[in-house]
Order: C-alpha cells, then sequence, then structure tokens
C-alpha cells in the first residue's frame, strides 16, 4: 500500500494591508466626499440625449444624399455638354465637295421610332442645306406605318424640293409599301430592285371581339359613358352597325388622300389603274410595268449614273451613344431625385406612408 500524503500545513493568517501614506488617504476621503455631494441626475437626460444623437444620425443622413444628388445633377450637366459638343460627331459641315446625300427611310413610320417625321425631317433639312449635296436620295427599308407621319415627310419633302431647288430620288432595297411608298410618291423618280416589295396602297383598322369568349367564360362587361359614340369599336362589346359604318367612311376618306398623293406624285407614269389602289403589293419588276417604280437601280448605281456624284454623304438622324447615355442617365437621376425627395417628406414618408401635412 501507498502510504498517504502528509496534508498540507494550516495557511497562516492573510497579510495586513499596507499602511496609506497620509497624501493618499487624504484625497480618498476627498473623491468620496465629492461623490456624495454631487446632484443626482435629471430624469430623462439620458432618453434627451439619445434623441438628440437620432436626429444628429438623420441630418448627417439627409446631408449625404443631398450631397450626392446634387452630385448626380452636375454629372448630368457634363454630359449635355458632351452631347452638345460631340453630337454631330461625323456629320458633314457645309460646304463640303459635291456628293450625293442619303436619308435612310427604315423601319416603322411612327412616333418615337427610327422613322419617326422628327427624325426623317431633321436629316432631310440637313440634307438640303448643304450646298455640297447635288441631289438627295432616300433608301427604303420599311413596310410602312403612320399615315399622320408619312403625310408629314411627304409634304416636308415638296417644300424643301421647292425652296432648295434639288432633285430627290427614291431607292427602295427590300420593301417600299404603304406609308413608305406614301413618302416615296414624293420623289422625282422611284428605283427599284426587281424583287422589292412595291405597294399596298390602302388603309386598315383592325382588332378582335371577345363577345363570345366572355358568354362562355361569364364575364359581364360594364361600360358606362358620356357620348354615345365614346366606346366605338370597344372589343368587349358587340360590333354596332352603325360605328362599323362610321369607321368605314373615315378609313375611305384617308384612304382617298392616299390615292390623291399618289396620283399627283406619280401622274402619267402611273399605268396599274384602280387596281393600284386595292392594296396589293407588287415586286420590282412589275412595279416598274405598272408605273409605280421608274426603274431598277440601287442606291450606288443613282449617286453614280443619276446625281453624277459617286461620293454618298449619309444625313440620317440617329440617336448617338452621348444621347443614349444622356437619356439613361436622366432617368436614374430622376428617380434618384424622387427617392431623395421623398426621403425629406416632400411626396411621402420614405417607407410609403401617408404624405406628411
Amino acid at each position: 500500500m501507498t502510504p498517504p500524503e502528509p496534508s498540507p500545513p494550516p495557511a497562516g493568517p492573510a497579510p495586513a494591508p499596507e499602511p496609506l501614506s497620509v497624501t493618499a488617504a487624504a484625497a480618498l476621503a476627498e473623491q468620496r466626499a465629492a461623490a456624495k455631494a454631487a446632484p443626482p441626475a435629471a430624469p430623462g437626460l439620458e432618453a434627451a440625449v439619445e434623441r438628440l444623437g437620432a436626429q444628429w444620425l438623420a441630418q448627417q443622413r439627409s446631408e449625404r444624399r443631398w450631397r450626392l444628388f446634387f452630385r448626380f445633377i452636375w454629372l448630368l450637366v457634363l454630359l449635355v455638354i458632351l452631347v452638345l459638343s460631340f453630337g454631330n460627331l461625323g456629320r458633314p459641315s457645309a460646304p463640303t465637295t459635291p456628293h450625293t446625300a442619303l436619308v435612310e427611310v427604315r423601319g416603322e413610320i411612327a412616333l418615337d421610332t427610327e422613322a419617326s417625321a422628327d427624325r426623317l425631317i431633321a436629316g432631310l433639312r440637313d440634307a438640303f442645306k448643304d450646298a455640297g449635296a447635288q441631289a438627295v436620295v432616300l433608301r427604303i427599308n420599311s413596310p410602312g406605318g403612320s399615315p399622320v407621319q408619312a403625310g408629314i415627310v411627304h409634304d416636308e419633302i415638296l417644300r424643301l424640293k421647292a425652296l432648295h431647288g434639288k432633285k430627290v430620288y427614291a431607292v427602295v432595297e427590300e420593301v417600299g409599301a404603304s406609308g413608305a411608298y406614301y413618302i416615296a410618291v414624293a420623289a422625282d423618280q422611284i428605283f427599284v430592285d426587281k424583287a422589292s416589295i412595291v405597294g399596298s396602297i390602302g388603309v386598315l383598322m383592325n382588332g378582335f371581339g371577345f363577345t363570345g369568349l366572355m358568354d362562355k367564360l361569364g364575364v359581364e362587361r360594364r361600360l358606362i359613358t358620356a357620348g354615345s359614340n365614346k366606346a366605338m369599336l370597344d372589343p368587349f362589346s358587340p360590333l354596332d352597325p352603325k360605328q362599323k359604318e362610321l369607321a368605314q367612311a373615315m378609313l375611305v376618306q384617308i384612304h382617298q388622300q392616299f390615292i390623291d398623293v399618289v396620283r399627283k406624285g406619280r401622274g402619267e407614269r402611273l399605268k396599274a389603274g384602280d387596281e393600284a389602289f386595292s392594296g396589293l403589293v407588287w415586286n420590282g419588276e412589275e412595279a416598274v410595268k405598272n408605273g409605280l417604280a421608274d426603274a431598277l437601280g440601287s442606291l450606288d448605281y443613282v449617286a453614280r449614273e443619276i446625281v453624277k456624284a459617286e461620293d454618298i454623304v449619309d444625313y440620317t438622324a440617329r440617336e448617338n451613344v452621348a444621347e443614349r447615355l444622356a437619356k439613361r442617365f436622366g432617368a436614374e437621376v430622376g428617380a434618384g431625385a424622387v427617392r431623395a425627395l421623398r426621403s425629406q417628406g416632400v411626396f411621402g414618408t420614405a417607407d410609403g406612408g401617408a404624405p406628411l401635412q
């Protein structure tokens, strides 16, 4: 057996603390007296301090938002300056050497498209004003579109021709139909490829009717109007014969306007008769035979052989990169401004609550 280990000797008394010096004892006594004499803290002081701190932080956040907002504004101003400075890079400056001026009619003719009246007219005016432009060529690749937009362009071409005394030629490549042909007949001559699609001199209005489907689904149409024809051609209501007659009369009138423009523009060259105005389309070869076009020819052919100015300068008004960036940046700045104003309670609370009174 292992003998038990001897137990440790009993601990002696704890050492007595060292006595304080007279100076330290006096300082300690003074601190205790000061603590007893200090007035108690005012009730609610801590809450007031917290409120002040929260308000200060909110103010700092608000100032930071406004600083960012004004930085966005300055960047936008700078971008606009860049657009104005470089937006027309690549465009010829008058006077230039003799050349053929080109304006593209591409895609749907409608408001806010590449072939809108505003864009086409901007390019046409630049082309006519340039003293070096011997003639203006419209290169057409369009199925048509708005008769209003096409009519505005057509009338402006006639005005510019009379003002500047320059010839205008239309070159139809893939398709020049409907509203695009409406524009083309303002030209002095129309050139096509043998396989181009030309014509479609007509007007249409289309839509759908859902009344039968609504009956099957048990859906009731509730329509309240002031004016007997306010809901004319409503797709969820039965077709009213009188309203159909009114719509047909309107289309006939617009169609006649189209016919008059074509007859005036083509004159005695038009050989197709009334069938030309039935909405049919022809290939380029047939279009030359029936007088809807004058001859076969491409853009290069017209510039070289007809205008006698082989150099081609494009005057088509296009949205450049700077303009696209400006629009996108402007939208982002606008959204940022709304958020900043909303956070200040101008439009309402930041969390989407009721507007501040």
